[in-house]
């Protein structure tokens, strides 16, 4: 019996080929169809705004809130009051506010306890509100799903976005900024909460006509804007969201008429798109091109990272702003400044890496660690009013100012966005800059009557070294 024949075969094996060709074809198209998406495309997104055409010459103005009732010496100097830079940036403002910001809460207080205190709160939530008369686009990037005002701000006009932190990160969003017309921005402590306008001691920068910087920060919030409904982090992104400028090629600005180079950062790792500084590198930048001072004010440090893990909490060592720190002090000599707030939600641990960093000056020469606590008897039943929220850094050539406490699970897990400015000139050759008004600021509350030093046999239970660092600073005084 004859063999079966196999020419039929020959057919099936070339229309095989034929698929498996047009399937890399496909595939082929969709990669570069995906590539060309990510091309930046200048158009209405960014109103025609370019690296080129931008506008460097610029005016920044340091705001704080100060509380009524937390009485500071400001020896002749007067900063703009948070309240009024953010009423500023809506006068400002004719086609678009854009606001990234971890708590919305600007229109409740307790009325019974401080029945004054949240009227500039109330102000600029209402202002927020009328936008939308005034043809005002208004955008809110957010990780709150439940927020009764930003359900209010939605039903008027507002367009608000959710950002799923807990998928993506399992952390949260905590940035703090604004964007108005692609030309000012807010960045800084304050949050959109009525505390931050009265009874929390903020401090943050506004920048006015000052479209570079405005497109880069722009772009951050662009980022946060195409993460809705996302529980990943996509691996190609649209041009529009990856850095203008970072720490190796940042924007060269003119602040009021002071030649400074800028650049945005952000955190955590995966929220860094191409090009993005990171806070870590950023910081460790900063402090290692410092020379002479490094002065940091945060509200809490603590180089741990917290995670929960079957019902308990665990904790383990975060090295890399601690070694920063021990790095410049004995290997280099620079003098650190460390300005903390003393509080209710103060961790124990606080307090003995705290004792760590200031034993590393016992009997040597040439080295320099101070630590304050920033603190008010009366603050400490509340955890929130009268807090030093400030989050900065200052040295003898640059000023960082963030959004994140220098807490490791901070950086590692939540959304946070920071501002490095640094001047050209040398210290002797520049006059009153942005980084010599906030080493003044630190410098007041340094000297200031609320901040106290802990000395080194208050280890004791956290109730008695909360009483004894009160009772060596009335001692003192």
């Amino acid at each position: 019996m004859a063999a079966p024949t196999t020419q039929p075969q020959e057919p099936m094996k070339s229309q095989q080929k034929c698929i498996a060709i047009f399937a890399l074809l496909c595939c082929f198209a969709v990669l570069v169809a995906l590539t060309f998406s990510a091309v930046d495309v200048w158009g209405e997104d960014e109103d025609g705004i370019t690296e080129e055409n931008c506008n460097r010459h610029c005016r920044i103005v340091l705001v704080e809130n100060i509380p009524e009732d937390l009485p500071l010496s400001v020896d002749g100097t007067t900063h703009v009051p948070l309240s009024t830079g953010l009423n500023s940036l809506l006068d400002q403002a004719k086609h678009s506010v854009e606001v990234v910001s971890p708590v919305w809460n600007l229109n409740s207080w307790d009325q019974e306890t401080w029945p004054n205190s949240g009227k500039q709160g109330q102000l600029l939530f209402q202002r927020l509100l009328n936008l939308k008369t005034r043809e005002v686009k208004l955008k809110i990037a957010s990780s709150l799903t439940d927020s009764a005002e930003l359900q209010k701000l939605t039903e008027h006009g507002g367009e608000v976005r959710f950002v799923n932190m807990s998928a993506l990160t399992r952390g949260g969003l905590h940035s703090n900024f604004w964007v108005v017309d692609r030309k000012h921005v807010f960045i800084g402590s304050a949050s959109m909460d009525w505390r931050s306008l009265s009874k929390r001691k903020e401090l943050g920068v506004m920048v006015y006509n000052c479209s570079c910087l405005a497109i880069d920060l722009h772009r951050v919030f662009s980022f946060y804007w195409q993460l809705q409904y996302r529980d990943y982090i996509p691996s190609i992104w649209s041009k529009r969201v990856t850095a203008l400028y970072g720490k190796d090629s940042p924007v060269t600005l003119y602040l009021n008429d002071t030649e400074v180079t800028a650049y945005v950062s952000t955190s955590p790792d995966l929220f860094c798109p191409k090009d993005r500084a990171k806070d870590i590198d950023v910081i460790q930048h900063v402090m290692q091109d410092a020379k002479l001072f490094i002065y940091i004010s945060v509200t809490d440090y603590l180089p741990l990272l917290i995670r929960r893990s079957g019902g308990s909490l665990v904790s383990r060592y975060w090295s890399p702003i601690d070694e920063m720190i021990r790095e410049a002090v004995v290997l280099r000599g620079v003098k650190v400044r460390m300005l903390i707030s003393f509080w209710k939600q103060t961790h124990p641990l606080t307090f003995n890496f705290i004792m760590s960093l200031k034993s590393l000056c016992m009997e040597l020469a040439n080295c320099s660690l101070e630590v304050k606590f920033f603190s008010r008897r009366e603050q400490m039943a509340n955890s929130q009013p009268g807090i030093n929220h400030n989050k900065y850094m200052v040295t003898d050539s640059a000023v960082y100012i963030g959004n994140h406490d220098w807490v490791g699970s901070e950086f590692a897990y939540n959304a946070g966005t920071g501002l490095v400015i640094k001047p050209t000139q040398t210290l002797k050759e520049r006059g009153a800059t942005i980084l010599e008004q906030v080493k003044a600021v630190f410098e007041r509350d340094w000297h200031s009557r609320y901040a106290k030093t802990l000395q080194a046999s208050n280890r004791t239970p956290e109730g008695s070294k909360y009483r004894n660092l009160h009772n060596n600073q009335r001692s003192r005084v």
